[in-house]
């Protein structure tokens, strides 16, 4: 089975016009995952960054605007880039994903901009802006996170993993007594086969979340406190399938060049 970096892999098949190859194992039904697809695009940049615009030293995505118009599916997936602007600080372009013969129908279509995070200079600025409610803390470490140590946060399995493929590629850790509230999803998140998500990981992680949905009622039956018992209770129950139809990105930091374990 690949691992993350193997299939988001992306080839260039000229300076403006690259290829992925949609893999079954990160759908959902038979859709490609939307932050799956995320991450094709952001891939596909850095390398047009790296080798077509290699000069310009922009390798780092800072803003994406991507509109799903059409499903995706399994298979080869063509990437075709226009330079809208290339500057000295921030470049930015269009870039159109479409499959198959019809180029003239994209499924997904999206503006991102390029710059240097690493190299940024300027004014920062403490506006004493804070998370709330205030973020759960570990109350150990992540070796016993990952194995079921810790006070504070507990892994959640995947609801309906056969019809949600795409969710059994990474473990997600919530809070052991619930969100702090309904309305949000907190979340430790990592590659179940150990692998180390990178800037080009963020649009899968950004779209990888227990569904907050799932938890008012007239959707599915209130979840009770634990989520291993929420899991087996609606593990019986029919798939809700949640399409992508807009997904945005504002970058504020670099992660480092060899990625990280956990977000």
């Amino acid at each position: 089975m690949a691992s993350f970096a193997e299939a988001t892999a992306i080839k260039a098949l000229d300076s403006h016009t690259y290829l992925a190859n949609f893999l079954d194992e990160w759908c959902i039904g038979s859709v490609p995952h939307g932050g799956f697809v995320t991450s094709c695009f952001l891939s596909a940049t850095a390398l047009h960054f790296s080798t077509t615009h290699a000069v310009r030293n922009q390798p780092h995505t800072i803003t994406l605007h991507l509109t799903f118009l059409r499903r995706t599916s399994v298979g080869p997936a063509r990437f075709s880039i226009r330079d809208v602007k290339l500057g000295r600080r921030t470049s930015t372009i269009h870039v159109s994903l479409t499959q198959g013969d019809n180029e003239a129908e994209p499924s997904v279509v999206g503006y991102l901009t390029q710059s240097n995070l690493r190299t940024e200079e300027g004014i920062s600025l403490s506006t004493e802006w804070s998370l709330h409610p205030p973020p759960l803390p570990l109350s150990s470490t992540a070796q016993a996170l990952k194995e079921g140590e810790d006070d504070n946060w507990i892994l959640s399995p995947p609801l309906h993993p056969k019809f949600r493929k795409a969710s059994q590629r990474t473990d997600i850790y919530v809070p052991r007594n619930g969100q702090l509230s309904p309305g949000m999803a907190d979340e430790w998140i990592r590659l179940s086969d150990g692998g180390k998500f990178t800037q080009e990981s963020l649009g899968f992680v950004v779209d990888q979340f227990p569904q907050i949905v799932e938890i008012y009622p007239g959707t599915e039956p209130p979840p009770p406190p634990h989520p291993g018992d929420e899991n087996k209770k609606k593990a019986d129950g029919k798939p809700n399938w949640y399409p992508t139809i807009l997904l945005n990105l504002d970058v504020k930091k670099a992660l480092p060049e060899e990625g990280v374990e956990w977000l």
